[in-house]
């Protein structure tokens, strides 16, 4: 898939996320923490002056290499090949931390990773089972697949795939290994074909890889990571909005937001200009795609928006 055709999923409601901190700036920062092909930073630039400036994050170099062909020309682009977690590391370099306007977080595989077959992540087309973001890096799925024990295996399907089949597939990736390694996509979700029965528009190995993808990718990790490093590179009422695809991701998004509504024990003999200044404030309701996008964009069905504003009095406490 092209970059012109890949669609950002809840272009408008992002755009209308990130709005308020937009306004009023001279020079205004903004953080692309997941790139992909470039559809949501086009959006974004749409917004911006020639004085502006955006850095765009991916680990992936495929989608390193796109970014770089649609933005080369543009001189408030920059782009660095680096995973989000690193994002305090990748704005000290630029002196950004604490004075990024707006930061934006797609979560989750991209469109054109799960259309190439070479990368592994779709249990719909024959490729080699690797799954990694970032395949110059790390563990392959296989090699995963590989060397993990049944407990192992059984775990991560139920953690990060919520697979009730869990151990019944576990104990047959380990019989299955034992005569012959797993070494492709379709292989994989035979073998899962084999074990759980069909139900409506939902294929039996869509748990098993989504979790295995997780899990080589680190994703949650990643998040957890990356959640407290927007928050201290964000300036006083800057904006930061994360698009989910599952509820494990938007379950921790969700709590790291709303632990800034935790107040202190309420017996307490604290007046309200004692309680210490809670992180962010204007938290907005999980968002989600309507109808129409979802008809034009079927990857919309599952995303879920929110966004906070960096509560402007925590920052001068913090």
């Amino acid at each position: 898939m092209s970059a012109a055709a890949h669609l950002p999923v809840l272009p408008k409601e992002t755009l209308a996320a990130l709005a308020p901190a937009l306004a009023g700036s001279t020079i205004r920062r903004l953080v692309d923490a997941t790139g992909g092909r470039g559809g949501h930073s086009a959006l974004l630039l749409e917004q911006l002056g020639p004085k502006d400036r955006l850095c765009i994050l991916d680990r992936d170099p495929e989608a390193i290499a796109a970014l770089a062909e649609r933005f080369g020309e543009d001189e408030r682009v920059q782009w660095v090949q680096a995973s989000f977690d690193q994002l305090a590391k990748i704005l000290e370099e630029r002196s950004w931390m604490g004075r990024v306007d707006a930061i934006l977080a797609d979560l989750g595989v991209s469109s054109p990773q799960l259309d190439s077959a070479q990368r592994g992540f779709s249990f719909l087309r024959d490729g080699p089972l690797d799954m990694r973001m970032d395949p110059e890096h790390g563990e392959s799925a296989a090699q995963w697949l590989a060397r993990a024990d049944a407990a192992e295996l059984r775990r991560v399907l139920w953690e990060y795939g919520e697979e009730r089949a869990a151990k019944r597939i576990a104990a047959a990736i380990v019989a299955r290994r034992a005569q012959t390694p797993l070494l492709r996509t379709t292989e994989l979700a035979e073998l899962i074909s084999q074990l759980l029965p069909k139900t409506a528009g939902i294929h039996p190995a869509t748990r098993t890889f989504q979790a295995i993808r997780i899990h080589v990718n680190d994703e949650l990790g990643q998040l957890q990571r990356f959640l407290p490093q927007a928050l201290a590179a964000l300036r006083p009422g800057g904006r930061l909005a994360i698009i989910s695809f599952h509820s494990l991701e938007d379950r921790l998004v969700k709590r790291f937001f709303r632990a800034a509504e935790s107040r202190p024990d309420s017996r307490l003999p604290l007046r309200h200009h004692e309680l210490p200044p809670q992180p962010w404030i204007e938290i907005s309701p999980a968002i989600q795609a309507q109808a129409l996008e979802i008809t034009q964009n079927p990857r919309a069905r599952s995303a879920v928006l929110r966004a906070a504003t960096k509560n402007p009095e925590y920052a001068h406490a913090s």
